[in-house]
């Protein structure tokens, strides 16, 4: 029988590492982009007629989107069909003529201080908007 041959096993010596020395680039401050705010139109003020004032008849209770309607509960004053008024809140500022009252489910002509009544507005309003009925 033929022996075999065992095989040497050769370490090879590993291999340093070259440490390249880091390009050391210059450091820029970078200027990051802000959001830029753009400039909001400048809200109109309400014309009413000169000598003219407003006084403050009730808060919006409540708002119905479908048939552009809102609940007002009528604090300081009364309101009438014909009536200017003026509403004012958060994010509504708007005037208007009445065009229709109703007190559950009727119409009626004029509503007075106390009752809670529904309105139809052209824009939406929002629960505290104060309504306003511009004098003349």
């Amino acid at each position: 029988m033929k022996k075999k041959k065992a095989k040497k096993i050769v370490k090879k010596p590993a291999k340093k590492a070259k440490k390249k020395a880091a390009a050391k680039k210059p450091v820029t401050k970078v200027k990051k982009k802000t959001a830029t705010t753009k400039k909001q139109p400048a809200k109109k003020a309400l014309s009413i007629p000169s000598g003219a004032s407003l006084e403050e008849v009730g808060i919006i209770t409540h708002y119905f989107p479908k048939v552009d309607a809102a609940v007002v509960k009528l604090t300081k004053g009364s309101l009438s069909v014909g009536d200017k008024i003026v509403i004012k809140g958060h994010t509504s500022d708007f005037k208007e003529k009445v065009e229709s009252i109703q007190l559950d489910h009727v119409s009626i002509q004029k509503a007075e201080q106390g009752a809670e009544i529904g309105l139809k507005v052209k824009s939406k309003v929002r629960e505290h908007d104060v309504v306003y009925k511009i004098i003349s």
